[in-house]
C-alpha cells in the first residue's frame, strides 16, 4: 500500500496533522528537525521523535516516495537522477555544481502539456501533478546522495525548471517553497531559488501577492508573437501583451528583477534582428531585467531545430548589450549526458515501451 510522503507538509500542517491525529502539537519540532536537520534516512532511525508519535504517522505515511532507478554523472560533476514514482512513472532531477554552490533542478509534473515545440520535456503528455512531497523528496533524495559521499555538501540553490511547467501545479509548488525555505529545517534562502514559468500570467500575478522573495524567470524564447506561438503553443492562449503585463505586475509588486529565459535556435530566433526586437519589448523596463541567453540542447525527436552558432549567439548577445540590456550566456552542464531537460526520461520510457512490445510479440 502507497502512502503519501512526510516531506509533503508544512510546518504548519504538521502541527495540524498532529494534533489530528491525538498527538501534541509541540512534538512537530523534533519531528521537523529530524526530518531535515539529521535526514534521517527510515523511521527506525527516528530515535529522537516521541515513539508514538513516529509510530502513528509511520501507519499512515512515507519518509521517501522516490526511488533511485538511474544516474548519470558528467565530467563537469553534474549528476542527472531519473527517480520511479510509487506509481511507476519516472522523474529528472539534476545536480549541478557552481562556484557558488550546489544546484538541484526539481521536476513539477509528471510530462508537460505546455507544448514547446522544441522541448524534451513535451514529447510525454503530463499525466499528473506531482505532490508537495514527491517535489521535496527530489532534494531529499539528491541531499542524501550527497551525505552518502561523506564530504560534507550541502543543496544550496534550488530551480524549479525541471519537466512541467509549475504554476500549472501552484498549489503544491507553493507548499513545497514553504517547506524547504523553513528556516527551521532546510533554510534555503528565497533568493537562492528560482521559479521558472512559461508565461501563465494570472499565476505570475498571484505569486507576486505572496511576496515570497522567490527568483522568478519566465521562458520568452522569442520576440515577437507570430514566432513565439509558432514555437510555444502557450501564446495563443497567452500572447506577449498579457504576459509582460503580468511581469509588470510582479516587478511593481516586489520590486525583484526577473530573469528571461532565451532559448537560441539557429536559424530561427536567433538573428540581430530578434535581439533588436527582444531590446525593443523590454524597453523601459531593462534595469529590471537580465536576458539569460541558453545555447540549445538538441533532441533527436525534434530534428528541425539546431544548436545555434557562436558567432551568432555573440551577435545577438552584443546587439543586446549595445541597446543596454543586461544579459548573459548560461554556462553549460552535463553535455556529456543526457543533458535537455525530460532527454532522459524520454529515452527511458521509450525503452520500456520497447521491451514491453517485445514480449507481447
Amino acid at each position: 500500500m502507497n502512502h503519501p510522503s512526510l516531506y509533503g507538509f508544512t510546518y504548519t500542517q504538521l502541527k495540524e496533522t498532529l494534533v489530528a491525529a491525538g498527538q501534541k502539537p509541540s512534538r512537530a519540532a523534533r519531528l521537523w528537525e529530524a526530518l531535515y536537520r539529521d535526514r534521517v534516512q527510515s523511521w527506525e532511525a527516528m530515535t529522537s521523535v516521541h515513539e508514538g508519535t513516529a509510530a502513528e504517522l509511520e501507519a499512515r505515511y512515507a519518509l521517501s516516495t522516490l526511488t533511485e532507478h538511474t544516474r548519470q554523472e558528467a565530467t563537469d560533476g553534474t549528476v542527472k537522477f531519473l527517480y520511479r514514482l510509487q506509481d511507476g512513472n519516472l522523474i529528472e532531477t539534476v545536480l549541478m555544481r557552481h562556484r557558488f554552490g550546489l544546484s538541484v533542478c526539481v521536476t513539477t509534473q509528471v510530462g508537460c502539456n505546455i507544448g514547446c515545440s522544441f522541448c524534451a520535456s513535451g514529447l510525454l503528455a503530463k499525466t499528473r501533478d506531482l505532490s508537495a512531497g514527491e517535489i521535496t523528496g527530489q532534494i531529499m533524495a539528491v541531499q542524501a546522495y550527497l551525505d552518502s559521499r561523506g564530504a560534507g555538501e550541502r543543496v544550496s540553490h534550488i530551480v524549479v525548471m525541471g519537466i512541467g511547467e509549475p504554476f500549472d501545479n501552484y498549489d503544491n509548488v507553493i507548499d513545497f517553497l514553504r517547506i524547504v525555505m523553513d528556516p527551521k529545517g532546510l533554510a534555503i534562502g528565497p533568493r537562492h531559488i528560482t521559479v521558472s514559468t512559461s508565461g501563465l500570467a494570472e499565476r505570475i500575478e498571484a505569486f507576486a501577492d505572496l511576496n515570497l522573495r522567490v527568483n522568478l524567470a519566465v521562458s520568452l524564447h522569442a520576440p515577437n508573437d507570430e514566432l513565439r506561438t509558432r514555437i510555444m503553443r502557450i501564446n495563443k492562449a497567452i500572447p506577449l501583451d498579457r504576459l509582460m503585463g503580468a511581469m509588470d505586475y510582479f516587478m511593481q509588486r516586489t520590486n525583484q528583477r526577473i530573469t528571461i529565459e532565451y532559448i537560441l535556435l539557429r536559424d530561427v530566433n536567433d538573428g540581430r534582428e530578434h535581439a533588436a526586437q527582444l531590446a525593443e519589448l523590454i524597453g523601459a523596463r531593462a534595469a529590471r531585467m537580465n536576458v539569460n541567453l541558453i545555447p540549445y540542447n538538441p533532441v533527436d525527436e525534434h530534428s528541425q531545430y539546431q544548436r545555434s552558432e557562436r558567432d551568432s549567439v555573440l551577435a545577438f548577445y552584443d546587439t543586446l548589450k549595445k541597446q543596454g540590456v543586461s544579459c548573459s550566456v548560461r554556462m553549460e552542464h552535463g553535455t556529456d549526458i543526457d543533458a535537455a531537460c525530460g532527454q532522459l526520461r524520454s529515452k527511458q520510457t521509450r525503452a520500456e515501451r520497447g521491451r514491453a512490445d517485445a514480449a507481447l510479440s
